[in-house]
């Protein structure tokens, strides 16, 4: 990637900058952040899972949130990146975050996509199962 100096930016702080957006952009939906990359482990040898964005919306509702960039929309742009495996990765890690609640609030799963300068904001993008 590349920022607009012509400078190469490292794939990490682009998507540093690019939670940072989707965060600045829930805060301003009235959304409320809880955590910021959630990691669980499953084990040495199975990958666990990464939430990058847990946070409360102003009904109470626990938004597990992912966030995806693309130069573009070519092959399909960020939404369509955000497959099978890593939906059940992020379902895992919500499992796993749930845990701590003795009765869990109600939640969902969002997206923000980034493809270039346009950001979508897809909530409940997908159901847990």
């Amino acid at each position: 990637m590349f920022n607009p100096f012509g400078r190469a930016v490292s794939t990490k702080a682009a998507g540093d900058a690019a939670e940072a957006r989707a965060l600045a952009h829930l805060q301003r939906q009235g959304l409320t952040l809880l955590e910021r990359n959630y990691r669980v482990a499953r084990g040495p040898r199975a990958r666990g899972g990464e939430v990058d964005l847990i946070l409360r919306a102003p009904d109470g509702t626990l938004v597990f949130c992912e966030v995806r960039a693309r130069r573009s929309v070519a092959q399909g742009g960020a939404a369509a990146s955000i497959g099978a495996a890593k939906q059940r990765a992020l379902v895992f890690a919500a499992q796993h975050y749930l845990q701590r609640f003795a009765a869990p609030p109600s939640c969902r799963f969002d997206v923000v996509a980034i493809d270039g300068d346009h950001l979508d904001w897809l909530p409940g993008a997908f159901d847990a199962g």
